[in-house]
């Protein structure tokens, strides 16, 4: 199989769509993603994906913590200035909790620490020790077959 197919396979999974954002040297950088999951209740641990390339990688590293932000359906544009797809004039104002940046209105928030670290393949699995969250009310955005999409979108679908 090639690249380009194993990428569509992959695609064939929705996704939620998040926000990593860090800190390092008094200035917030983000990076939209969506490889992203719960890992342990006790101690609250979840797990973030990034690529070898991404400029975020070093940072998480320099900061030793970072948030994850799931967006709502209403921050396609957020995903899209974070992903590279939509530039901006003006710079992107994040909000704090804790010590931490994070996006403004997204579902939820989640402030971490990196616990560990794992080299897999052309990527690096950053463990991360929940010890701050916030949530809020909403849809989220997600991202299936390289669109984004709505809740709405799968229930008629269904139906």
């Amino acid at each position: 199989m090639d690249d380009r197919q194993f990428r569509n396979a992959m695609g064939k999974f929705a996704t939620g769509v998040n926000v990593i954002a860090t800190e390092t040297d008094g200035e917030a950088y983000g990076m939209t993603a969506n490889a992203f999951m719960s890992v342990s209740l006790d101690p609250k641990l979840i797990v973030i994906s990034i690529g070898h390339q991404a400029k975020m990688l070093e940072r998480i590293r320099q900061s030793g913590k970072f948030s994850v932000n799931v967006l709502s359906c209403e921050q396609q544009d957020v995903s899209m200035i974070f992903a590279g797809q939509k530039k901006t004039e003006e710079k992107f104002e994040f909000e704090r909790l804790g010590d931490t940046p994070v996006v403004k209105d997204a579902l939820c928030q989640l402030s971490c620490e990196v616990y560990n670290e794992h080299v897999e393949g052309d990527h690096v699995l950053f463990i991360g020790k929940v010890n701050d969250m916030t949530l809020a009310d909403g849809d989220p955005l997600i991202f299936n077959c390289g669109k984004y999409r709505r809740l709405e979108e799968f229930a008629e679908a269904v139906q």
